[in-house]
């Protein structure tokens, strides 16, 4: 069973990325199953480093940018939200083209914390990143909703 407190729609969705690192990147959310979110990133200049590898660092924010919208998800956005509070990721296989396809699961959805687990694949479905993000959910402080 879903637990979704919002309404899923991935246009709406990828529309609250306009401006941001997640738009400058090229992420796109693409699913949002019953317990899961969905997104992909190109590898390219945007994202590799001066090798031509995928840059450890665009994992991360692919990671962080997928983990905390699930999250955000999750929640009543009028009274609370989920931010950052950890992050750790281990980088097992370079990718050098192509599209990475990032996949974001709770672990934990507790009244104060969150943790969520992010694989991040090439396109064979080989690992390239596997990620672990904790959430602090607190009081809204911005009238901007997701």
């Amino acid at each position: 069973m879903a637990f979704w407190k919002q309404t899923i729609d991935l246009d709406r969705i990828n529309s609250w990325n306009s401006n941001t690192l997640v738009e400058y990147l090229g992420m796109r959310v693409t699913e949002i199953g019953e317990d899961y979110v969905r997104g992909t990133m190109p590898v390219d200049a945007r994202t590799i480093q001066p090798f031509g590898l995928l840059h450890g660092g665009a994992s991360v924010a692919l990671a962080e940018s997928l983990g905390s919208l699930g999250a955000n998800l999750t929640l009543d956005v009028g009274k609370e939200m989920a931010v950052g509070l950890d992050i750790n990721a281990n980088h097992v296989r370079a990718a050098t083209s192509g599209h990475v396809i990032g996949t974001a699961r709770p672990l934990h959805l507790g009244r104060s914390t969150q943790v969520w687990e992010i694989r991040i694949v090439n396109e064979d479905d080989q690992l390239v990143c596997i990620s672990r993000l904790t959430m602090a959910v607190v009081p809204r402080r911005s009238p901007k909703a997701v």
